[in-house]
């Protein structure tokens, strides 16, 4: 395969850099929402919404954010991540599903599935949607890429960073 030309190598920086920015507002959308910043929890948050808040606060300090002296905190790094790792993920399944290498087992066998086949299968797997189930399906094959137990991929991004990411895969 022939390197990309300077046309074609200015267009996948643009998508990449279009990209984060969607990853990176849709992250600081939902972490003020969960009050992440906040020293106290807002009171609409429900029980599960609590927990993945003070999760997602420990692990923004793992990172290295800082907590002020009034126990707001910044959330820079953990912005960075939560956007990196959910960009990561998809485009690592896309390229698993386009190259026929993004497997599922659900019924005992392993048979390749497209993203499509993923999300028509998410509901009955008990996945969100699509793009979880693929992560599901690649995390066997790939740990390191598609991790579990991290907060960061407790987070669902909003609808319109979603869309906006699947537009730039």
């Amino acid at each position: 395969m022939p390197p990309l030309n300077k046309f074609q190598r200015n267009l996948l920086e643009a998508a990449v850099v279009k990209a984060r920015h969607l990853a990176e507002d849709g992250a600081r959308a939902v972490l003020g929402y969960l009050g992440v910043t906040e020293a106290s929890a807002p009171s609409y948050l429900n029980e599960g919404q609590q927990d993945l808040r003070q999760r997602l606060k420990v692990h923004g300090l793992q990172l290295g954010d800082v907590e002020n002296n009034d126990k707001t905190q910044k959330l820079d790094l953990l912005v960075e991540e939560i956007a990196y790792e959910h960009w990561h993920r998809m485009l690592f399944a896309k390229f698993l599903a386009e190259n026929n290498l993004l497997v599922y087992t659900g019924q005992g066998s392993a048979v390749p599935v497209t993203l499509e086949e993923c999300a028509e299968l998410a509901q009955g797997e008990g996945a969100a949607d699509g793009w979880e189930l693929a992560a599901r399906c690649a995390a066997g094959m790939l740990p390191q890429i598609f991790r579990t137990g991290s907060p960061v991929f407790d987070v669902v991004l909003p609808p319109e960073s979603r869309q906006g990411l699947e537009k730039e895969i």
